[in-house]
Formats: C-alpha cells, structure tokens, sequence
C-alpha cells in the first residue's frame, strides 16, 4: 500500500479527538541587537486579548502561537516575509521597500550567511485573529533555539523544499514538536521550482511522520502548497491564489488556541523566554502569560523548581504592538510581556505573585531543557608577537564577562574557567554554533586566541564505558563524484546508511552515512574540494555511541610556518611557493612557528618568508627572469577553524585570522624528548 493510500486510509478510520491544546510557556523576541527598526525584526500587532479571555479553562479563540521550523534553506524566512507583506503591517509600498528581503534576518551574520541564528518574531492581524509567528533557525547547530520555541507555542507549520523533501534537520525539529503533541501544517514551499514534485514530498512528510510515531490526529495533517518569493498558496499544486490567503485559513482552522485555567492574580505562572536590555530600564525579561494576570507595580517573585525564589516589584509592563512595545496598567493570561525592575531575571525563571508574601502564589512551571552541547573549543586571552593592536577588549577579566554574558541568551551554549586564569571553555551544539559567538565578539573589537574545536565524551552510566557523539550525514553530489565522498567518509570511521540516485531526476547522488563528530571536524572543506564545490553536506546530531579507539585522521598535509619573526618580502615568497599554497603577501608581519601556508606533503615545514635579495655588484645570468607570485588563499574565520590540529590555535583580531603552533604544546614536547 503506498503512502498516499495509507495516509487516506487512517484518516477515513481514525476517531475525531478533542482539539488539545498544550500549554504555553513564553515567547520569543528580538535580540538586544535588533532593535526595532523598519529593516528589523517586527514585533506584535494588537494584543488586546485579555477580554476575550474567560476564565475556567475556555481557551481563548482569537490567539494562534505557531513556530515556523524547517531544515536550512528550505525557505522558512522568505515565506515569513510573503506573510508580513500581505498583512498591512507595512504603512506603504516606500516602507517595505526600506524594510527589504528577509525582514526576519536583521542580523549583519544572518544576512552574510544567508541563514538564520537567532529565533524571533512578529505578530500579525488577520481576519480578527492575532498570529503570533516565529521564525527559528534551521541549522543544526542552534537546535537550542528551536527547542526554547518550541516550548512556548501551540502548533507549528513545518516548510518542506518541493523538490528536496523533508532533511536531516526536518527529522530533528519534526519529532521535537510530535513529542509535544503539536498539530503540524505541513508547507510545500517552492512549489514554483521547475522539478517540484509535490505528491512525492507530501507522502516522504507522512512517512516520516509514522516513522517518528505520531498520533492519528497529528498525521492527518493539513497540507498547504506556497510560493514564499512569490507570494502565492493554495490547497492544490496546480491551483494556487494570488496571495497567502489559504494559509492563513489553514493556521486559524488547524492550530489550537492556547487554554488558559485562570485569570486571577493568585494563579499567575509566567515562563520567562527571553532576556532584553534597555539602557533605560536595564534588564528586561521577556515571556507569556500562562496562567492568571499582573499588573504594573506588583510585588512579584522569580522562581524556580528547587531553587530560593527571587522577588522584587515590577518597574514597568509593557505589551508589544505593531512595530514597538507600548505601556500598560495590567495585562492577561494570552498576553506576551515585557517587564523591568527585576535585574536577576533569567531565561528559565517562572514569574509568579508575592503579594501577601507569596502564600497563595502558584508552583513555578518546568525550566526550558535543552539538549546537551557536543562540541568545545578554548578561548582566552591572545598572546601571540602581534597581540594588542588592533582590539579594544584585550584583557582576560573583559572575556571572561562578555562570554558570561552570552549565557544570559544562548540557552545551548555553556562555559567554563579552566586550570588557567586566562582561558575559558566553551561549548556548543557544534562549530558553526561556537564560530558565529567568536565573529561577533571578533565584530565588537575583541582580540582572542582560540583552540581547536575537540569532542565532548561522556560516560555511560549503565555501562561505564566512555562514548562519544554521532551524526546523521546526508550528502547530495554529482554521480562521478560519489566515490570520493565515499572515500573520505571511510577513512573518518564512518558507517554506510544507504545511497542511491537522488530521484528528482537531476543526476544527483544521494549518500548517508553515521560519522563520529570528531571525524566531521574539517571534514566539511575536503569535501568541497575533492567535490570542486557541488557537495550539498546536511548533518545533524544523532546519539552517543561508544568510543572507537585511537585518533580519527583530520588532515592529510602539513603546514608551512614562519621560520623568523619580520616582515614578508616578494623574493622570501617566491623560495617559498614551491613548497605548497601560501596564506599570506608581501608585507604583511608574520613571527616565528606561525602558519603561512599548507605544505604539499605530510608534516610540518619552516620556510624563510622574509628572506631579501642580496645587494651585489654582480651580474647575474638570470638576472632579468623574474618569478610571478601566486595569489595567497584566504580562509574565512570558519575555514581556519576547520584547518586547526590538535597542536595549533587560531589568533582572532577584528581585521585579521592568524594560525600558529601551540607553544605550550611545543613545550610539552620538548620536555617528553
């Protein structure tokens, strides 16, 4: 029985259940960073629905909180965009054209990289019906951010490529929201793409579905087919209206309304989601009304289970509206907040009532959980010859209270003091989850030395044996470049899932396989380059397994080093550039061990870089032949992290990235001769 078949199949004999509504938990704004301009994030329309909410568990009918969740690039922003435009949130065509493409992405590395890092929102109006939407990234690597979103709607609308299908990251973020019994609107976007193949995607979305265990309800799902660039949707591929209408219709009759228990002051039970910063109000916290109401000026209390509450009074209430927040006396269980006067408030923190000393107050609601970070590199304080030139934050103390800081907001990320005073640990969900803090700390003028990432093991508590993490890779590259893909993945331990020809007909093969995370360090740039740039790499985390023995083989050639300190000269890069592909040009200042270049062959080699032509009163044969000098490769901050070994750091500046061997490694291996 195919797809299709079972799928009609279990909808014409699975019961109506009773519409659930899961209980919600907060909601998610824009970062401190984006204030709210007409290219910035955009924030609430109305939220006048404390009216329509009654009391004794009615749900109130006019609210609908939905994330939009979806792999990379499968167009999650840009549909978000077409349901802006077509909301009237814009004053005019003059202000849409200023605001841009991908509203949504107002970050500067957001729009660089084209994919979005941080959750955030907007609130629309339509038809009487308040949607609050939000937009969360699709990259792996800021899965925390997904799942802190995920806590604090009703239902989501999961964007699936017509022609891709449901990813890797599809998988993670799909079962995320079946676990917590979220209906699902699945969005066929792109259907535009010449090769789309609709019913193939909506039958993959049903399998996975099965295969992840939904409920008969949430399989039974609702399926739009849209066009985010142009703006178009329809319930029929070959059918599609002119604007995002029928999505919006699928959104108010498919997704629950949140239930709220009670208004009362005594029940109120507020999630905190978000932290912000006003330079007038200091520390704003961020979240939704789950339960009862507060009003401006109350005695209030942050808590948390099993931990000594927090209390204080509030300063300010404020609601957003439109493009901005507004003040307000008093707001309701539905309403979104932002309050001020507690400057201890972190993400996780129930807000809850202290009149009376809190005696009537209600339990604080479970803190957000995250999964685990995976991934750990080192940053601390540079020390490197060139140290000190460029930055503004140069010393230890402003490190370690700017990373402190990041916690206040990046709920996956952790970090650690070390046995030095003047390095830090760091940890994420993975390298481009750590690479993307260091490029804006590089962007706010911070000067830092940077490890090389390594794997995080933990250690089985059933078994006791030590284990490491896994990810679900899935590579799609032309066919005569399939057995080198094969190749690299083999020589990185990994485990063949499956491969076969991709069937969009486009000559594409499609390989999975099961890698150790420490075989995916660098694995990326090999990839492309054994690939000539046409690998398409999606990764995800997929569990702990055990450790396999010995080290994982990253890099097959060495590097070129400094072999003084000085300044490059023509005549030193022209000695050296037969030795392999240099990084660095003339006049630039280098000092001894550091890396300028990629050695031809295995091992390490120091080449004299800065050596100048000798002055003689001699002719020369070949005195006119002169050597053209090979453009230097330039690798991105990402590159260069990907390019550390185990022996050599990374030198961050805000204008330059500088490679060098570890001196204390150097050290270390003195000593053991």
């Amino acid at each position: 029985m195919s797809p299709s078949w079972k799928r009609a199949a279990l909808a014409a004999i699975s019961t109506i259940s009773a519409l659930s509504s899961s209980s919600v938990n907060g909601f998610v704004a824009p970062s401190a960073s984006s204030r709210v301009t007409a290219a910035g994030p955009l924030c609430m329309a109305d939220t006048a629905v404390a009216d329509d909410v009654a009391v004794g568990g009615i749900s109130s009918d006019n609210i609908r909180n939905i994330a939009v969740i979806a792999h990379v690039d499968h167009g999650k922003t840009t549909l978000v965009d077409a349901l802006l435009r077509q909301t009237n949130v814009f004053r005019d065509s003059q202000q849409a054209d200023e605001a841009g493409e991908r509203v949504m992405d107002s970050e500067d590395q957001e729009r660089e990289r084209g994919i979005t890092i941080l959750a955030k929102n907007l609130a629309v109006m339509r038809d009487g019906i308040k949607i609050n939407i939000m937009d969360t990234p699709g990259h792996a690597d800021f899965g925390g951010e997904v799942e802190r979103v995920l806590n604090m709607c009703d239902g989501v609308l999961l964007v699936v490529d017509s022609v891709e299908g449901p990813k890797p990251q599809t998988r993670f973020v799909l079962d995320k929201a079946l676990r917590r019994g979220f209906k699902v609107v699945v969005v066929v976007n792109k259907i535009d793409r010449p090769a789309a193949r609709p019913d193939y995607v909506v039958d993959k979305v049903f399998d996975l579905m099965m295969e992840l265990g939904a409920s008969d309800e949430q399989i039974d799902f609702t399926t739009v087919f849209a066009s985010g660039l142009q703006g178009t949707s329809g319930m029929d591929p070959e059918n599609l209206e002119e604007d995002m209408k029928p999505l919006f219709e699928a959104v108010k009759d498919c997704i629950d309304a949140p239930t709220v228990e009670s208004t009362e002051g005594d029940t109120l039970q507020c999630l905190v989601s978000n932290i912000d910063y006003d330079n007038f109000k200091g520390k704003m916290g961020i979240a939704r009304i789950t339960n009862g109401s507060v009003k401006n000026g109350q005695a209030v209390a942050l808590a948390q289970p099993d931990k000594a509450k927090k209390t204080g009074r509030l300063s300010s209430l404020y609601v957003f509206d439109n493009l901005g927040k507004k003040e307000v006396d008093s707001a309701s269980a539905g309403e979104i907040i932002m309050f001020s006067g507690l400057d201890d408030v972190e993400i996780g923190d129930t807000l809850i009532t202290n009149e009376g000393g809190g005696a009537n107050a209600a339990e604080p609601l479970p803190p957000i959980a995250i999964e685990q970070p995976t991934v750990r590199m080192t940053l601390g304080v540079n020390k490197s010859p060139l140290a000190g030139r460029e930055g503004k934050f140069l010393t230890s103390r402003m490190i370690r209270d700017r990373l402190f800081k990041e916690l206040d907001r990046n709920v996956a990320l952790q970090v650690e003091e070390t046995e030095s005073a003047d390095k830090y640990a760091v940890s994420g969900r993975g390298q481009l989850h750590l690479t993307v803090l260091i490029e804006t700390m590089r962007r706010e003028g911070f000067e830092l030395e940077v490890g090389p990432p390594v794997v995080i093991f933990k250690t089985n508590e059933e078994t006791g044996k030590e284990e490491e993490p896994w990810e679900s890779v899935e590579v799609r590259v032309p066919e005569e470049y399939s057995g080198s893909v094969i190749d690299l993945f083999n020589n990185r331990n990994g485990e063949l899932q499956d491969m076969g020809l991709d069937e969009s007909g486009e000559s594409m093969s499609v390989v999975k396989y099961l890698v150790p995370t420490r075989g995916m360090l660098g694995l990326r740039s090999e990839m492309l380059t054994a690939t000539r740039g046409t690998a398409i790499i999606d990764a995800v985390f997929d569990s702990y397994k055990p450790k396999i023995a010995g080290d994982i083989q990253n890099r097959d050639k060495g590097s070129l080093l400094a072999f003084e300190n000085g300044v490059v000269t023509s005549f030193g890069l022209e000695n050296a550039q037969g030795r392999g592909k240099l990084m660095v040009k003339s006049g630039a200042d280098v000092y001894k061990d550091m890396i300028i270049g990629i050695h031809q062959r295995p091992g390490d080699l120091s080449v004299n870089v800065c050596k100048t032509k000798a002055l003689t009163n001699m002719r020369s044969a070949t005195k006119g032949i002169t050597v053209g000098i090979t453009a230097p490769i330039e690798l991105s901050l990402d590159a260069s992290v990907e390019y550390l070994a185990s022996d050599e750091i990374l030198e961050v500046t805000p204008s330059t990235f500088r490679m060098a061997k570890n001196p204390q490694m150097a050290v270390k291996k003195k000593g053991k001769k």
